[in-house]
């Protein structure tokens, strides 16, 4: 059997840390709950896919790769720096936005939509490098010997992990949707939108920047 409470505990702690999942779902959540919810079941169904392939031996392939994990590396970190610029093309908007106006303003960030946040959860977390060699270097630790299939335990592992984020992610939420009220006067949603979106370009920066 796998250790299930000690990687409870390591599952706990991974997502105590802040990183582009958190700050996407944040973003989301401050707009609106149901987007929120939906950019929390999109990162976690990024989590699907590294389950997957982690079980199926594609992540050891990806991760052998120096070309594959390369592609993948840079099209997470390209997205992020792409959500990034987007706010920050918002926050410069944000004073346009505020007066009477027949048409979209130039630059401003579309309108959410569940599937829009659910897509931006979702490619956040599958191109995101770092979730890929969770799956493929810390779970594999915890699972056991000759109690069952390797291929059962990671399963296993893997759907406790996704449970515990969604707990997490949805509690999340529920701070974020507090920050909405403070968010509809026009300077602090402009101070928020360069604060995020500085953040999601640096978290970018560092990924393409890891080897």
């Amino acid at each position: 059997m796998p250790n299930l409470l000690g990687f409870l505990g390591v599952v706990m702690v991974a997502y105590l840390v802040p990183g582009p999942d958190f700050l996407v779902i944040v973003r989301a959540g401050a707009r609106d709950k149901t987007f929120g919810r939906a950019a929390a079941w999109g990162a976690q169904s990024g989590l699907c896919v590294h389950m997957c392939a982690a079980a199926l031996g594609l992540s050891v392939i990806a991760a052998r790769s120096a070309y594959a994990f390369t592609v993948i590396k840079l099209a997470g970190a390209a997205y992020l720096v792409f959500l990034g610029g987007r706010a920050l093309l918002a926050a410069r908007s944000g004073a346009a936005s505020s007066r009477p106006h027949r048409g979209p303003v130039a630059g401003h960030e579309r309108p959410k939509s569940f599937r829009s946040s659910f897509t931006e959860g979702f490619l956040t977390n599958v191109l995101n490098p770092k979730a890929a060699l969770f799956f493929l270097s810390v779970l594999p630790q915890f699972v056991g010997g000759a109690d069952g299939s390797t291929t059962g335990q990671i399963f296993l592992l893997g759907v406790v992990d996704i449970a515990v984020g969604v707990a997490y992610w949805f509690a999340l939420v529920e701070f974020a949707a507090r920050l909405r009220p403070l968010l509809t006067d026009i300077a602090k949603r402009r101070i928020w939108d360069r604060i995020s979106g500085a953040l999601l370009i640096g978290i970018g920066v560092g990924i393409a920047a890891t080897d």
